[in-house]
């Protein structure tokens, strides 16, 4: 088996960063108590200010001003955490959060689907970075000695139980995982690696040191395996999003809601299901909140899509008051279809499939413009075509190109010029059974500039053509 760690070293900060539209401006994570707050993470702007972990905020003010301090939020660390739970159980079925600010995966499996480990930690750092965290990623034979490596390297791979152990020896001892007490211990004995450590033997080990040490020391090499509790992904997904002030314009909602919705499709590509209903909740500092439901005619899950159709339900509404928080419910969450396409696909590169246009349509002008039709079993040409929703079956099937694809709202009578009869007369005499008993012949018609058409002669009033239709 093969064990890759995800440790995310600064989940905390990473977890509000990626929810501003001003990352670059510094900021700083505080903790502890009121009456000693402590800097406890630092962005790239604030580094550059001089501020560092572990300083007090009361000395950090002293060295700089300009920066925006955020309190740590464990609620939204772990929403983040499951987020990432959902997102790794599309790479593997055995995904643990055993260990915090890390994912662990078994990948030994998965390699011959998402191709040898290069390629594959090059797509997982990717989708880490565009989630907006930061990562380092190890690989070896043993969860344990994973997360353990992780903390002094990044980017290593062993693929054997030999190489594991080689790189763990070289370990320090404080860096191990080792109980505080048994690291100290080790240290006064003048043992710095853990190699050093592992060359005891193991009876002197077991009378000097508490049975947790050599409990750890052997799942290090794997001689005991560690029980891990295996994420289960839930049948919904939620996220909740606190805006840093009031917002009144749809503007300053498309980045939060971006961002959401990118969470989304990470969770359901994990979860290997689309969505066909979702509903954004603006919460307001006071009154209800106003919902906004997004409804798909078909399961999707592609992250920009869900973000216009989004964009196009709420550019039209209107906010009755300042939105404080935002938050994202999905319950239906069909299997997803992907959509077949050729290997040498024909369309345009700007060019979308028709599910997508037809989407956008549907957001943008609202449900009722956009209809379907369907063929019902009526000789009639009025009668046999009917609107319908999106994705409603008809009652009888059509063949392609035996009727026009678009009939006129009223017939419109033709002169004796300009056109040419194609083909025999098709007699149709129906609708006696409901007051609209019509007896005609239908004939295919070609105009002199090649457009083909369906036009009819009434039996009952001998007279000119009248064109009810155009073929495609």
């Amino acid at each position: 088996m093969l064990w890759a760690c995800i440790l995310l070293p600064q989940l905390a900060l990473d977890s509000i960063l990626r929810e501003r539209d001003d990352a670059d401006a510094p900021l700083v994570l505080i903790g502890g108590p009121v009456q000693r707050r402590v800097v406890q993470a630092v962005n790239p702007a604030a580094v550059a200010l001089g501020l560092r972990a572990g300083q007090t905020l009361t000395a950090a003010r002293a060295l700089a001003d300009g920066f925006q301090c955020v309190e740590a939020d464990p609620a939204r660390i772990e929403q983040l955490q499951q987020l990432l739970a959902a997102w790794a159980y599309r790479f593997s079925a055995q995904v643990s959060l055993h260990y915090p600010r890390a994912v662990l995966l078994e990948v030994g499996a998965s390699l011959q689907l998402f191709g040898p480990w290069p390629v594959f930690e090059a797509r997982l750092r990717e989708e880490l970075a565009a989630l907006g965290l930061r990562q380092r990623i190890v690989l070896a034979t043993n969860p344990v000695a994973a997360r353990m490596l992780a903390n002094g390297h990044d980017g290593l791979a062993l693929l054997s139980n030999d190489d594991t152990r080689a790189a763990l020896a070289r370990m320090p001892v404080n860096r191990v995982g080792l109980p505080a007490d048994a690291a100290e211990a080790f240290a006064r004995m003048g043992l710095r690696q853990l190699g050093q450590v592992l060359a005891l033997p193991r009876d002197a080990l077991a009378r000097r040191f508490a049975a947790p040490v050599q409990l750890h020391l052997d799942q290090l090499l794997g001689l005991r395996t560690l029980g891990l509790d295996f994420y289960q992904p839930p049948d919904r997904f939620e996220t909740r999003l606190e805006l840093n002030f009031d917002v009144e314009s749809h503007q300053a909602l498309l980045f939060p809601l971006r961002r959401m919705l990118n969470d989304l499709a990470a969770f359901l590509a994990g979860r290997d299901c689309g969505v066909q209903r979702f509903v954004l909740h603006l919460e307001h500092a006071e009154g209800p909140d106003t919902r906004l439901p997004v409804g798909l005619l078909a399961a999707e899950r592609d992250a920009a899509m869900l973000f216009e159709l989004a964009r196009g339900r709420l550019e039209p509404l209107r906010i009755p008051a300042p939105v404080r928080n935002l938050r994202l419910v999905a319950d239906d969450l069909p299997p997803f279809v992907p959509q077949h396409q050729a290997l040498f696909d024909p369309r345009a590169k700007q060019a979308q499939p028709w599910e997508q246009l037809r989407e956008r349509l549907r957001a943008r002008l609202g449900d009722e413009a956009v209809k379907g039709l369907r063929a019902e079993a009526d000789h009639r040409p009025e009668c046999a075509w009917q609107q319908a929703e999106q994705g409603a079956q008809g009652s009888l099937p059509a063949a392609p190109g035996s009727r026009p694809g678009w009939l006129l709202p009223t017939p419109q009578a033709l002169g004796n010029a300009g056109h040419r009869l194609l083909g025999q007369a098709e007699r149709i005499e129906s609708g006696w059974w409901d007051g609209g008993d019509v007896r005609r012949d239908y004939y295919c018609i070609e105009t002199r500039e090649g457009l083909r058409g369906w036009a009819y002669q009434d039996l009952a009033q001998p007279g000119p053509l009248w064109l009810q239709g155009w073929f495609a």
